[in-house]
């Protein structure tokens, strides 16, 4: 096992929430392994750790078996880093910042720049390759990143966001690039929030909220406790009042104009009557029911713990 942590507890201040609540999680050589939660679950947190950024209060990190929290040099060694932060390349182009990296961490100058070169045309970025770093937009500038953690990889890659801002034509020309570090043998750790590139780009994952491990496993292992639901979605009309969904549907979240739900397949022909009825008195534009996805199962992990964690501060407080 390549990466491998174990029960890792960090706190920023002494009587504030753990932002990592005993974690523990591993990861194997040529394996792309998602960390799936919302702001603030302690995905960032627990990558600070591993490279070495943070000391964990309690808990061990090892990658290739070396204990990077006694030894956080190795990790830095080990591992390659795409932060979440935006990298400063004003002053150079996304050719020489790439080159520089490459060079920082051991490379040979000629096998870097030919990596250079197949990165920046496998990303469509040759149009701005020899363009200053303050002139590119921020989408770009997050694509020049992930090539400067992928032109001389480390055993352990770290990909923070990877996405962000990347209009949809790259992004997935990048989820390709992230699949063949993996393949060519890279463990590679990938924080996201966005579901449905995770179900699509990892291997195995873990879903965090609040600073703890909620469930781990292969996107279908995870998906097979929402096997027996459907997924409603609804495309609201921007003039219709507010639709209240019936009884019979599961955990449901609103974003924008469109609503999604669960629905147990035993009420999928009362769903289906529904959701024709609102669009037959137009409050609704259109609507869509299919098999549930990565995302309802990450929805209905995060509201049954949130609903646990009601019932246990209601028992306390009775007692």
């Amino acid at each position: 096992m390549l990466l491998e942590v174990d029960e890792i507890t960090k706190r920023y201040r002494k009587n504030a929430a753990p932002a990592n609540d005993g974690m523990s999680l591993s990861v194997e050589s040529g394996q792309v392994y998602g960390l799936l939660g919302h702001n603030g679950a302690g995905k960032t947190t627990l990558v600070n750790q591993i490279v070495g950024l943070l000391k964990p209060d309690a808990g061990s990190i090892r990658i290739s078996g070396h204990d990077v929290v006694a030894d956080p040099g190795y990790a830095r060694k080990a591992c390659s880093i795409q932060p979440q932060a935006e990298v400063p390349i004003t002053g150079l182009t996304p050719r020489q910042a790439i080159e520089t990296l490459g060079r920082l961490r051991g490379g040979d100058a000629v096998q870097v720049r030919a990596r250079a070169d197949r990165l920046i045309e496998a990303l469509a970025l040759t149009e701005w390759a020899a363009t200053d770093g303050a002139q590119l937009s921020v989408g770009v500038k997050r694509l020049v990143s992930f090539c400067m953690a992928a032109v001389v990889p480390g055993r352990l890659v770290m990909l923070d966001e990877p996405t962000n801002d990347v209009d949809p034509v790259r992004r997935r020309l990048l989820w390709a690039q992230v699949r063949s570090l993996a393949d060519e043998g890279a463990a590679v750790l990938l924080v996201t929030h966005n579901v449905i590139e995770a179900e699509r780009s990892v291997d195995r994952l873990a879903v965090l909220d609040h600073g703890r491990v909620l469930a781990e496993g292969t996107p279908a292992e995870l998906k097979a406790a929402t096997a027996d639901d459907l997924r409603l979605e609804l495309v609201l009309d921007p003039d219709s009042p507010v639709i209240e969904t019936p009884q019979f549907t599961g955990p449901h979240v609103c974003t924008g104009n469109r609503i999604v739900a669960t629905v147990p397949e035993r009420f999928a022909g009362q769903a289906a009557l529904w959701a024709q009825d609102l669009r037959r008195t137009g409050r609704i534009e259109e609507f869509s029911l299919a098999p549930a996805t990565l995302e309802d199962a990450y929805v209905a992990l995060v509201e049954a713990t949130s609903a646990d964690s009601t019932s246990e501060e209601t028992d306390v407080r009775a007692a």
